[in-house]
C-alpha cells in the first residue's frame, strides 16, 4: 500500500510540475529570439524567370557594369553583419547547399539568379558555411478571379485593372534599366513601394461576393504562403544575437516585414539604414 501511495504521489508531482516545465521551455524559446534582428531584402528576379503574372525585364546581371554594382550591394549588406543568409528556394531543396559548397570549392559558376548573385556571394565573403532555403510553394487561384470577373459581367473593368498592373511592371523595367542595382533595391525596399505592393493585393480582395470570395481567397492563400515562409525563417534563430538576412522577391516584402515588425521578439531592419 505504501508503495502504491508513493507511485500516486510521484505521478501527481509530475503532472503538477509539467505546466511549469512547459512554461519555462516557452520562456527559454522567447528569450532566445528576443531582440534577434532580421533584414528583409526585396529584390527583382535577376534571371528573368517569368514566373509572375506581370514580370519586370532586366538586363544581363553578368555584364561588367552590373557585376561591379552588385559588388557595391554586397558591401552595403555586409554592414548589417548577418549571421545567416536565407534565400527564396524550396526549403527541401538540397541543391542549394550543394551548389554553395561547390561555389566555395571553386567548382560552381554563379548563375544569374539573385539567390546566387547576392546570397552566395555575400555568404562567402562573410565566411558562412551554408545558406538557408526557406521558401514554400502555395496556392494562387488567379484563374478563379478571372472567371469571377467574366461571370459577373465585369471583365472589362478587371482587364483595365490588370492593364494598370502591367503598365506598372513596364515602368519598373524602365527604372531598372536606367539606375544602378543599389538604387533599384533602395527603391523597391522603400516604405512606399512596400505599401503599394501590399495594397495591390487588397485591391484584388475586393473582387468577390458572399459565397464566392474569389479575391479574398486568393489574398488569403498568398498570406498563408508568406506566413509559412516567416515560420521557416523564425526557425533559423538560435540566439538573441542572431542577425538574419533573407533575400526574396519584392512581392513578398511587405508581408514578411509586417510579420516580423509585429513580433516583439524581433527587431526589423531595413536596407536604407545601411546604405549611407
Amino acid at each position: 500500500m505504501r508503495f502504491r501511495t508513493m507511485i500516486v504521489a510521484l505521478s501527481l508531482a509530475i503532472l503538477i510540475s509539467f505546466p511549469a516545465v512547459l512554461q519555462a521551455s516557452l520562456a527559454e524559446q522567447e528569450a532566445v529570439r528576443t531582440h534577434a534582428q532580421v533584414l528583409v531584402l526585396g529584390v527583382y528576379h535577376m534571371n528573368n524567370p517569368g514566373r509572375d503574372i506581370f514580370n519586370t525585364q532586366v538586363d544581363d546581371v553578368l555584364s561588367p557594369r552590373r557585376q561591379a554594382e552588385i559588388a557595391k550591394v554586397i558591401a552595403v549588406l555586409k554592414e548589417f553583419r548577418p549571421t545567416k543568409v536565407a534565400v527564396e528556394a524550396d526549403f527541401n531543396d538540397n541543391r542549394i547547399a550543394k551548389h554553395y559548397a561547390d561555389y566555395l570549392a571553386g567548382q560552381h559558376e554563379l548563375t544569374r539568379n539573385e539567390t546566387q548573385q547576392l546570397g552566395f556571394r555575400l555568404a562567402k565573403e562573410l565566411g558562412h558555411e551554408t545558406v538557408y532555403p526557406v521558401d514554400v510553394d502555395g496556392e494562387f487561384p488567379y484563374p478563379r478571379l478571372v472567371k469571377y470577373a467574366k461571370a459577373t459581367g465585369r471583365q472589362t473593368e478587371f482587364t483595365a485593372n490588370q492593364e494598370e498592373a502591367a503598365e506598372a511592371a513596364e515602368t519598373e523595367s524602365a527604372y531598372l534599366a536606367s539606375h544602378t542595382t543599389l538604387e533599384n533595391l533602395l527603391y523597391m525596399n522603400s516604405n512606399e513601394s512596400s505599401a503599394r505592393g501590399v495594397g495591390g493585393y487588397f485591391e484584388l480582395a475586393e473582387w468577390g461576393e458572399p459565397w464566392d470570395w474569389a479575391g479574398a481567397d486568393l489574398v488569403s492563400d498568398w498570406f498563408r504562403r508568406n506566413m509559412r515562409i516567416y515560420t521557416n525563417i523564425v526557425q533559423l534563430v538560435d540566439s538573441p544575437n542572431e542577425r538574419v538576412l533573407f533575400i526574396y522577391g519584392a512581392g513578398h516584402l511587405g508581408w514578411l516585414q509586417y510579420a516580423f515588425d509585429s513580433n516583439p521578439n524581433f527587431r526589423l531592419r531595413r536596407l536604407a539604414e545601411f546604405a549611407k
